[in-house]
């Protein structure tokens, strides 16, 4: 690989725009950061799942090509995925109803291609989700939060409202604040339908421009989704009524209320952008 400029970094590492010279293509490296790929037993564990997720294959996920190592750094081989995120895209303000049904539409496809392999990608948000030319939906970093999540010990809550911290003791917390279902809230064991939640966050902020629960500090914000209600009134008068009840079910608390699969999501969203279509005006030839 020929590495170029730097893309991007977190708390997992830096991610740099690189050449593949044996296959002539252009992808994302992502050197992990040394807190993490010093102990054996925590690497072995990562190559596991990275091989789990290496097997996802959906034109809405972003592929990982492989796990290297070179000059004693280790690194994913990422798809090169070129354009915006859905983050700096709602810098701009609210989407439309019809964009923000296209572009959830195909998130929720993703996650329900995912879940069915039994993936949850832990840290769904906005900044997760890029959107490529045609308004083409790519999904970033599936599952990788529960991949560093025995490696990354904690995160100074000044400087990141990203907690990745060990998901296998008692009372910690992963994903991202304002994305966190209540059970991730209470550092509780998760499921696909925190990811429906996140989704449900993300389908609210399209509509409305803000996020459906925020505080100044992460305890502000934790407490809002553990006591708070969305602000209802925010959406759009033109919001369709399914999809009010789409936004219900995806932000129940009580994870048995809450819808269960992606694919319940996806039809209703599917039949609210068909009626949407059908009640369109002809183009004229």
């Amino acid at each position: 690989y020929r590495v170029g400029e730097e893309l991007g970094r977190g708390g997992m590492g830096e991610v740099f725009l690189a050449d593949d010279l044996s296959l002539g293509r252009k992808v994302a490296l992502k050197f992990l950061s040394e807190v993490f790929t010093g102990d054996r037993e925590r690497m072995a564990r990562f190559e596991r799942e990275a091989r789990s997720l290496a097997s996802l294959n959906h034109p809405n996920i972003a592929a990982i090509h492989g796990l290297e190592e070179a000059e004693g750094k280790r690194f994913l081989v990422l798809e090169l995925v070129e354009g915006e995120t859905l983050a700096q895209r709602l810098r701009k303000g609210p989407l439309s109803v019809e964009e923000s049904l296209g572009i959830c539409r195909q998130i929720a496809e993703a996650l329900e291609a995912a879940h069915e392999k039994g993936v949850i990608h832990r840290d769904l948000k906005p900044a997760n989700v890029m959107i490529t030319a045609g308004d083409k939906v790519k999904i970033l970093d599936f599952g990788l939060a529960k991949a560093i999540s025995d490696e990354m010990q904690s995160v100074d809550s000044s400087q990141s409202s990203t907690i990745t911290e060990a998901l296998t003791r008692p009372g910690v917390i992963l994903g991202t604040a304002a994305y966190m279902s209540p059970e991730q809230a209470k550092g509780k064991a998760v499921d696909k339908r925190a990811d429906i939640w996140a989704f449900g966050c993300i389908l609210y902020e399209c509509l409305t421009g803000k996020r459906v629960f925020e505080g100044e500090t992460i305890t502000e914000t934790l407490a809002a989704i553990l006591k708070g209600e969305p602000d209802w009134q925010a959406l759009p008068a033109t919001t369709p009524q399914n999809i009010c009840f789409v936004l219900r079910r995806c932000l129940e608390k009580d994870m048995s209320q809450r819808f269960h699969h992606a694919a319940d999501v996806r039809i209703q969203i599917k039949e609210e952008r068909d009626i949407v279509e059908a009640a369109a005006p002809a183009k004229r030839p």
